[in-house]
């Protein structure tokens, strides 16, 4: 059964970007909403507001109109310190590129957004191994980020973005930059860690693939998101 309310709602969300003298509509009432433990692909081309919505979704951008619920809570009238509370604790990012630190290990690299919230060393590194060996890295935790795979590389971001327990996941195309078997790899990780643990994941991709694999897809035309069959 689906939670009263979604873990995340975009409710009439719309966003603009000015370019000279035009203005350029990107997101035009846009709705979505994302439960705990649903998948969901956004699919569509370069351009067509993929990530602006993701940045949205992040609290990262204020849309021009329209409302960003999570947990039920608006959040267009928090102050920048509740909205960045709320991206500390209730959401996860993984993008393109993986963003390791490069002189901390994979396991430090997990560890330090759980430091930064104020858990303890001890603490941090217990959650740290646990997601890490959840992830097939049980054997890699030592190993600083120029040592590990593109795949591994990976797979130790999508753990620090889970790290602090949050509730919705946003990945902005996550195994762009992976060949189609660790792609595979990497997503099936993904996929199984937003099933075990109730998370609400919007994950933009190209490949339609990969899409499929998840529980819903989504597409953006003419600024409106439209669920794909």
């Amino acid at each position: 059964m689906n939670e009263p309310n979604p873990a995340i709602f975009l409710h009439a969300v719309e966003r603009r970007y000015r370019q000279g003298e035009a203005t350029l509509d990107i997101l035009t009432g846009a709705e979505l909403a994302v439960w705990a433990g649903q998948s969901v692909a956004l699919i569509g081309p370069s351009g067509a507001g993929k990530s602006t919505l993701l940045h949205i979704a992040g609290l990262l951008e204020h849309p021009e109109a329209g409302e960003v619920y999570v947990e039920g809570t608006p959040t267009s009238r928090l102050s920048d310190g509740e909205r960045t509370r709320i991206r500390r604790t209730e959401i996860g990012f993984v993008y393109q590129f993986h963003h390791l630190l490069p002189e901390f290990t994979a396991l430090e690299n997990v560890m330090l957004p759980q430091l930064i919230r104020g858990l303890s060393r001890k603490e941090a590194r217990v959650r740290a191994a646990e997601l890490l060996g959840y992830l097939g890295l049980k054997e890699r935790v030592q190993h600083r980020p120029s040592e590990l795979s593109g795949g591994e590389q990976q797979r130790v971001a999508i753990a620090r973005a889970v790290a602090n327990a949050p509730r919705i996941l946003l990945a902005d195309e996550p195994t762009g930059n992976l060949d189609p078997k660790t792609s595979g790899h990497v997503f099936g990780a993904l996929t199984q860690l937003v099933q075990a643990s109730g998370l609400a994941a919007i994950i933009a991709t190209h490949n339609m693939e990969l899409a499929a694999r998840m529980d819903r897809r989504v597409t953006l035309q003419d600024g409106r998101v439209v669920e794909l069959t």
